[in-house]
């Protein structure tokens, strides 16, 4: 079984930086490919970005290409999300996910983080 629990999560101005983290409890992780979701207030949960095990395979969301970046520590068994130039559109509820197989779906996740809130306001 693994657990994951986010964190990093607050309130940032528009243009501004955050960095989220997941930890992963159990060496199982190393082997899974790891994901962000997030869950806009009144929306459906959408993928933000995927992550393989190595790290050799990545995939942005087009929301947030080119602004948002993912990464592993597989000793750390942590997930990171660093989120620059960030928009009042990128506030929502931000979940990692991890699964056997790459996925841009939430329910295909094996293992799921309770979320950790992020809140884009001047």
């Amino acid at each position: 079984q693994v657990h994951l629990r986010e964190s990093g999560g607050g309130s940032v101005q528009p243009g501004g930086s955050l960095r989220l983290s997941c930890v992963a409890s159990g060496d199982t992780i190393r082997n899974l490919h790891w994901a962000w979701f997030r869950q806009p207030p009144g929306k459906e949960r959408e993928f933000v970005t995927s992550i393989s095990p190595h790290g050799d395979f990545i995939y942005y969301a087009d929301s947030v290409k080119g602004r948002f970046t993912v990464t592993r520590d597989n000793a750390k068994t942590t997930l990171y999300l660093q989120m620059t130039d960030v928009q009042p559109g990128d506030t929502a509820m931000y979940y990692c996910a991890a699964g056997f197989y790459y996925s841009t779906s939430w329910t295909d996740s094996t293992y799921r983080g309770q979320g950790t809130q992020v809140t884009v306001s001047s």
